[in-house]
């Protein structure tokens, strides 16, 4: 699975006014609706209820939130580089910039796992990290996401 597989251009922001992590969550999820289709309160709730469950703030900056529900047709996904860091309660205690929302269809079991790995593989990738968070531009953003990965560790 590509990271294009799931992600679009549109999917692709860079935020500011941010001050928490609720705050992240409803403006991911507020894009993603757009993208699927489906209502923004249904996604913040779905996602929400797995941050619940514990953080999914990886360290070093990233974040990974994710959350299944029904009527969602494929696994979808949202970036955002936040210009201010915020809380995550990351496994590091460290703030967050760089969020990839993971939605997925109730019983997309593989397909979600595969979608996880694939991004936390992109983003524990410390030349990718470090091109993302020079640029300011989402249509670059959306660029150095979906490269392949070996020319990215090459840049």
């Amino acid at each position: 699975m590509e990271l294009a597989d799931i992600l679009s251009e549109d999917s692709v922001i860079v935020c500011s006014g941010n001050k928490t992590k609720l705050d992240v969550l409803r403006r991911l999820s507020e894009r993603a609706a757009k993208i699927s289709g489906q209502d923004a309160a249904t996604i913040f709730e779905a996602v929400n209820d797995r941050e619940q469950l514990g953080s999914t703030g990886l360290g070093n900056g990233i974040a990974i939130p994710h959350g299944k529900f029904a009527g969602l047709g494929s696994v979808t996904a949202v970036f955002a580089k936040l210009e201010q860091p915020v809380e995550f309660e990351s496994v590091d205690d460290q703030p967050v910039d760089l969020v990839m929302l993971l939605l997925a269809p109730m019983g997309a079991g593989a397909d979600h796992l595969k979608a996880l790995a694939r991004v936390a593989r992109i983003l524990r990738t410390d030349a990718v990290v470090a091109r993302l968070r020079r640029s300011e531009d989402a249509g670059e953003l959306y660029g150095i996401l979906t490269q392949p990965l070996e020319t990215t560790r090459a840049a």
